[in-house]
């Protein structure tokens, strides 16, 4: 179903949007770890300016002239790319949004990192999922600010050169 779905760089007009499909994303994350007060939730309108204005890589997922989905990502100076904030409209899950939201901004990232890092809820077992299928590897776990279990994972970039095969 994501034949109509076009993915391409977000811009600051598209804050509001992103801000509004984040929240109603990452509520049902909420819901099953009992806080509301997750960093996607409490993000702010200006914080999402903020990160459209600076270095981040910002991918939307537009449906006709919907926003359906976001994703962001940045690369440190180590060349790992930050991957972060991977969110699809609720009635538009499972449809295979999120997966061609990470494979692109994997591909807007490639020539600049080596590898991706990101986390996720470790008992969001259908985010566990998506990545797994995406190549990355759970390599630890450590607890929010909030003290909620999170699974670290990563991957190599498929470009990256040198490295063990």
């Amino acid at each position: 179903m994501t034949d109509h779905l076009t993915i391409a760089p977000a811009g600051p007009a598209d804050a509001g949007e992103i801000l509004t499909v984040q929240r109603a994303a990452y509520v049902t994350e909420a819901q099953h770890y009992g806080d509301p007060f997750l960093p996607p939730l409490a993000e702010t309108l200006d914080e999402v300016r903020a990160v459209l204005a600076g270095p981040a890589t910002v991918l939307a997922a537009r449906a006709g002239h919907r926003l359906v989905g976001s994703v962001r990502a940045l690369v440190d100076d180590a060349g790992t790319a930050h991957v972060g904030r991977l969110a699809v409209a609720p009635d538009q899950q499972g449809r295979g949004v999120g997966a061609r939201l990470l494979a692109g901004v994997e591909a807007a990232c490639a020539g600049r990192a080596s590898r991706f890092a990101l986390f996720t809820g470790a008992a969001s077992e259908r985010n566990l999922r998506l990545y797994r299928r995406h190549g990355y590897e759970i390599v630890g776990h450590r607890p929010d600010a909030n003290g909620i279990p999170l699974a670290v994972l990563e991957k190599r970039s498929a470009g990256a050169a040198g490295g063990d095969a």
